[in-house]
This record gives structure tokens, C-alpha cells and sequence, in this order.
């Protein structure tokens, strides 16, 4: 499966460029009237996560955690002895897959959060593990791999060059490879097809922002133009699969209309071209992508506008998808499949419990339920996320979602504003653990696809160009307004709080409209455009383009001056709270540092914590505890909700608290000497 909507992060995700934050905490449990769900319930490691069947259909292989950390482990099939298979001792591994032998497993590890990743395989018959991407300072990703070519993959390093991202092929057995494809061109994105023969390649206009996607039809044939966009349907369009007979080329493209559609590209025999749209909706762009395992050809699509809607594209599954719709509780996902297409994994997500897993055996149609995600979950009281549309003071449609308390509290709250990433990225309905952890407190929780969010459509996106600080902002206010009007929202208690872009949010809340948030958290947000742009990572300059098109460019020092809320330190009346990974290659700890000093020199009430193992979020459990535990103090302070003690966490982690401790209650004592 893949998942599309390209969701800009400032993170290196194909071609994409991505400011996004993925933050968990855990802790110890204190009662209230009615009693807290715990951190730990809602932020701790789960039980197991990212199920997979082996291409085999013999084994599950899953995320849990062994001595505290997140590691992979594997079990046969209709057994109970799963076993961990690596053994990360500090930092949690978050992504795996299979190798295409369905004997080893290959997963991603950075250190410290600073992104540079190396791949490596695990042999599970033999206990060996390789580095398949032995570069120091490189960043490594996985670019094919193919069942007809089990012992190899292909992966994408950017050793020669910190700019641009060359293609080698690496047998995962020995870890010995060779570049076979020198990206000369400033190609950000490449596909490969069935026969390791890199076919499609993307890049960003460097004059413009647009996209361009070349394609050649064989190992040795000529490049050709595919396509191109403008930036006006960039970042809703572009290549997404190769069938695995290389005759067909499948692109989302949203020219001509607003929403990315799925078209198929194909050669036909006479090697002429034909261009079909294969599925569309007026309202979503292209979210999810369901492709055979064998063909490689589309099976079902998934758009997203305010709730997930899937297409059945290949009649042979219709029935095992109406059957698999009924046997589970929630939204049906199909998580992952073996390559003779006879099991599945499948998952169903709910917005009030735990994700469950379960596996399907097509032949007999029988669903055999194999375990949630967070078993601790399972009896508590939880709140259930409403999907809203509120409308802009331009009349722009925002899709929002709102969580309240539980004990079915619904007027006069106090509430948090939540804010997302990228900007380039989306909200979405589901589970969400920060929502229930609020909701838990006594706070209505409100998230806000604001314009500039992906995934409805490119009219959606783009008006929010060149609108940082401006209407992009609007909608969030626009958004409060809405909650305050509707009674949800008690207007003076009514915090901001995001990470990354949402984080940069929280700041202009904070100083472009001093007086309309109680406070603010901001966590590894940028201060300033200028300084953000100055520290990208290099690989982010094949699209750097691109985001000078749609936020600001360095040529532009006023713009960004004004769009900046470093600028307006001086506009600050709000207490604020800071969270930062040292080890941040998207946004530097230089950009936490330089408000946190504007505020201190004006006096102004800043708490500002660092964690010097992280990165762009905290993927630690002791350091996601303790500043969750922070977060919790500071918005009980300031907004009147019920908190959780800090406990021991801030000491069982490894926050520097370099400004503002006594800011937060009991924040002092629990540092300790």
C-alpha cells in the first residue's frame, strides 16, 4: 500500500519536503475526580505496532518494546513464541520492513534524532546484522526492492554529493554494493521497476517550483518528458508506482482540475502511450494507494476529506473487502499482504480505543483477531473526535476536528488550539493520543486543516501561499472564533500549541496576536524564516524552489522579516514554553535559542527545555514523559485543567531546563540538585 498525499514535513519523504513532529510520553498515573487516564497509558510504548505479514505468509513481524525500547520482533504464524530480533538499547526503532527472501528484516536508525539514516538487515536464521549503508553524516533510503531479487534492494545515498541522493545496489546477505545510478540531474525522488531499472525520476523547477518527471522505458533508452506541473498542482501530482511489467506508469495529476486524480500512463504495443484516469473525487486529493502484490497494478484507492473513503478499483477483492468491513470495529485499513496474496494483515482504527490487528486467510475468508495496539486502553472511558466544518471569514471550508471531555462536558471550556506540521500535511480522524490526554484534563481539544494543508485539493493548498502569518493564521483565529461562538470555548482560556510549523504557529499566536491566547507551547518550531532557510539540511536543495515559491525567499529579507515572529519578540505578553531536540537537521536549536534570548532580555516569561539525544521531536519515552509532564503543568497554570505530578520523569530524562523553571509549578523541585 501506499500512502500519497504528499504531506510536506521539512523532512527528506521522496520529493517531498516535510516539517512534521512526532512526539509520545509516558509517566505514572495520580487520580483526580474524574480520574486521569495516565501518561503512560496514552503516550508509553505500545503493544505492538506496524504489523506485517513476511512475503512468505509464514511469519508476523511487529514493533514492541524489549527492555524499554522499541525493537522488532518476529513470530511464525499460528504460534505464541515471538522473539526480538534487534536490539536497539536507547533509541526506538520506528520503521522496518521484509526483505523480499522473507529471512531477514531491514530497518532504519538515525542517532540522536539527526536523521542521518543507515539501513541495516537482520538475518533471522543466522542472528548476523549487516549495515548496508556504512557512510558517516549520509543519509540512506530504501528505493526498491523486488521478489524476483530476494538477497537485494536498491537505496538512495547521498555520499558523493550531500546535495542529491545517488541509486546503489546492496545485497543485504554480504552489505557489499555499487552505485548504478549517479544522480548528475538534481533528481529529488526516483523509481525503480521490477528489474532494478531506475524509470521515472522527479525534480523540483529551480526557477519556479514546479515539478518535472522524466521516464525512460528501459535500462539503456533515451530520457523523455513525462510531465510537468506548475507549482499550482505540484504538490497534489507526480509519479507513484510502476507496474510490475513496466508497461505502466501510474501518476496522481491534478491539471485541468482541483483535486489529484489517479491516471495510468501505459505503453501499448506499439509502444504508443495512452494517458487514463482510473479514480477521482471532487472533494479529496488521491490519499492512499492499494496495489497488487503480484501485478502491481492499483486495486483500491482511499481519499480523505473528512473521514477516510476507499474505491474498489479490482472487482476480485470486493467481496473479501465487504467482508473485512464488518469483522472488525472502525475504519478497515489493509496494513499488509503476502506476495501469493492469501494473507493479510488488516487493521481497524477507532477514535475512542485501541487500534486492533487482524489476520485473513482469503481462501477460507475467516478473520482471526491477533491483538490492539495498547491493550491499557481497553475499558476506559475515551473521547470521541467529531469531524467539523468551520467556514473561514473568506468563505474557505476548514475541515477541523474536535475532541471534548468525556464526562460529556461541552460549554464554557477551557481549550487547546493543536496545530499541525509541515505546513504542507493534514489532520485527520482517529485516535488520537494527545486529543484524549487533553480531553482527559478537562480541555476541548480543537485541530484545524487550515489553508495550506494537503489533501482537498490544490485550490485548498495553494491559497495558502506566501500566507504564513497572514491567512494562514486568520483561519486559525477564524477556527477559535467559531468554538467560542459555539460556546465550546471559554475565549480567555484558550491555549495554542503545535510542533514544527505548528510550533512557528504557536509563536506568531503569540506575537502577531499577543492578546488572543492564553499561552503558547511551541514545540522545535522556527523563530525566523530567514535563519530557517539559511540552516536547511543540503539535501533540501533540489527543493528548496519550492518553498521559496510558497513561503518567502532569501532574496526577500522583508518578507521575511515580517513574517517572522522573532521580529515581534517585543509583542509578547503570553507565558510561553519551548521544547527542542539538539539534534535537529530541519530546524536547528538556533532558532529556539534566539527567542528564548529576545524574551529574556525584555524579561518576558519563557520556559525553554532542550534535549540533547533528540532531534526534530522527541522519540525517546523518558524524554516524550517529561515533556508532556511540563506541557501538563504549564497548561494546568494557565488554563485551569487538571494535571498529572511530574514524578520522577524530568530526572529519568534527559531535559536541560535552560530557562524558566520556576515558571511552572513544581518544575524546579522535580529537576531536583
Amino acid at each position: 500500500m501506499i500512502r500519497f498525499a504528499r504531506r510536506f514535513l521539512l523532512t527528506p519523504c521522496g520529493s517531498s519536503i516535510c516539517l512534521l513532529l512526532a512526539v509520545v510520553a509516558s509517566t505514572t498515573a495520580a487520580l483526580a475526580e474524574p480520574p486521569l487516564i495516565p501518561r503512560e497509558v496514552l503516550f508509553g510504548n505500545p503493544d505492538r505496532a506496524l504489523v506485517t505479514v513476511s512475503p512468505d505468509g509464514s511469519q508476523l513481524a511487529f514493533l514492541a518494546a524489549h527492555n524499554g525500547v522499541m525493537n522488532v520482533w518476529v513470530q511464525p504464524i499460528g504460534q505464541a513464541d515471538a522473539r526480538p530480533v534487534t536490539l536497539a538499547t536507547e533509541r526506538p526503532i520506528r520503521w522496518y520492513t521484509w526483505a523480499a527472501n522473507s529471512e531477514q528484516i531491514i530497518y532504519r536508525q538515525d542517532r540522536g534524532g539527526d536523521e542521518n539514516f543507515h539501513l541495516y538487515a537482520f538475518d533471522l536464521k543466522t542472528a548476523q546484522e549487516v549495515d548496508l549503508t556504512p557512510f558517516e553524516a549520509v543519509q540512506a533510503r530504501l528505493t526498491a526492492a523486488d521478489p524476483d531479487i530476494p538477497d537485494e534492494i536498491l537505496v538512495s545515498v547521498n555520499n558523493r554529493d550531500p546535495k542529491v541522493h545517488d541509486v546503489w545496489r546492496v545485497n543485504t546477505r554480504t552489505g557489499k554494493g555499487e552505485m548504478t545510478f549517479e544522480n548528475t540531474r538534481g533528481y529529488a525522488d526516483v523509481m525503480a521497476d521490477s528489474q532494478f531499472v531506475i524509470r521515472v525520476a522527479t525534480r523540483m523547477n529551480n526557477r519556479t517550483g514546479g515539478l518535472e518527471c522524466h521516464a525512460r522505458d528501459s535500462a539503456d533508452g533515451p530520457w523523455y518528458e513525462l510531465g510537468t506541473w506548475g507549482l499550482e498542482d505540484a504538490a497534489v501530482s507526480g509519479p507513484i508506482g510502476i507496474s510490475r511489467d513496466g508497461r505502466t506508469i501510474y501518476l496522481v495529476d491534478s491539471r485541468h482540475v482541483n483535486t489529484g486524480r489517479l491516471y495510468a500512463y501505459t505503453l501499448g504495443d506499439n509502444n504508443e502511450p495512452t494517458y487514463s484516469a482510473l479514480a477521482s473525487n471532487d472533494k479529496a486529493d488521491l490519499d492512499e494507494v492499494l496495489f497488487h502484490p503480484s501485478t502491481g497494478k492499483p486495486q483500491a484507492v482511499a481519499f480523505e476529506y473528512d473521514r477516510t473513503d476507499w474505491q474498489i478499483l479490482d472487482p476480485s477483492i470486493t467481496v473479501d473487502w465487504n467482508f473485512l468491513k464488518k469483522a472488525g470495529e472502525g475504519e478497515m485499513k489493509l496494513a499488509s499482504r503476502d506476495r501469493a496474496d492469501q494473507r493479510w494483515v488488516v487493521s481497524y482504527i477507532r477514535d475512542n480505543g485501541p487500534v486492533s490487528f487482524y489476520l485473513f486467510d482469503r481462501p477460507t475468508r475467516k478473520a482471526t483477531f491477533l491483538f490492539n495496539n495498547r491493550s491499557q486502553l481497553e475499558g476506559l472511558k475515551l473521547a470521541s473526535m467529531k469531524p467539523t466544518i468551520i467556514r473561514a471569514r473568506d468563505g474557505l471550508d476548514l475541515v477541523c476536528y474536535l475532541t471534548t471531555p468525556a464526562d460529556g462536558k461541552r460549554r464554557n471550556l477551557p481549550m487547546v488550539l493543536l496545530v499541525h506540521g509541515g505546513p504542507w500535511a493534514r489532520d485527520s480522524w482517529g485516535f488520537n493520543p494527545i486529543h484524549q490526554w487533553l480531553a482527559s484534563r478537562g480541555y476541548a481539544v480543537l485541530s484545524v486543516n487550515f489553508r495550506g494543508s494537503t489533501g482537498f485539493g490544490k485550490n485548498h493548498l495553494n491559497s495558502g501561499n506566501r500566507e504564513w502569518a497572514g491567512k494562514m493564521h486568520d483561519d486559525l483565529i477564524d477556527a477559535v472564533n467559531w468554538a467560542v461562538t459555539e460556546k465550546i470555548a471559554d475565549p480567555d482560556r484558550v491555549a495554542i500549541m503545535g510542533g514544527s510549523y505548528g510550533g512557528y504557529a504557536t509563536l506568531v499566536g503569540l506575537t502577531f496576536t499577543p492578546k488572543f491566547f492564553a499561552c503558547g507551547v511551541d514545540i522545535v518550531g522556527p523563530s525566523h524564516v530567514r535563519t530557517l532557510l539559511e540552516t536547511i539540511p543540503p539535501y533540501w536543495e533540489p527543493i528548496k524552489a519550492m518553498f521559496e515559491q510558497r513561503v518567502g525567499a532569501l532574496s526577500e529579507p522583508d518578507l521575511l522579516d515580517r513574517i517572522s515572529p522573532l521580529t515581534k519578540v517585543d509583542q509578547i505578553q503570553r507565558p510561553l514554553l519551548i521544547g527542542q531536540g539538539r539534534n535537529d537537521p530541519r530546524v536547528k536549536e538556533s532558532e529556539s535559542v534566539q527567542i528564548v534570548n529576545a524574551m529574556q532580555a525584555k524579561q518576558l516569561p519563557v520556559t525553554y527545555v532542550v534535549f540533547p539525544d533528540e532531534g526534530h521531536g522527541f522519540a525517546r519515552p523518558q524524554n516524550n514523559m517529561a515533556f508532556f509532564a511540563i506541557t501538563e503543568a504549564f497548561l494546568s497554570q494557565h488554563l485551569g485543567g487538571s494535571f498529572e505530578p511530574m514524578g520522577s520523569s524530568i530526572r529519568q530524562s534527559t531535559a536541560e531546563v535552560q530557562a524558566g523553571a520556576e515558571l511552572v509549578p513544581g518544575l524546579n523541585e522535580a529537576v531536583g540538585p
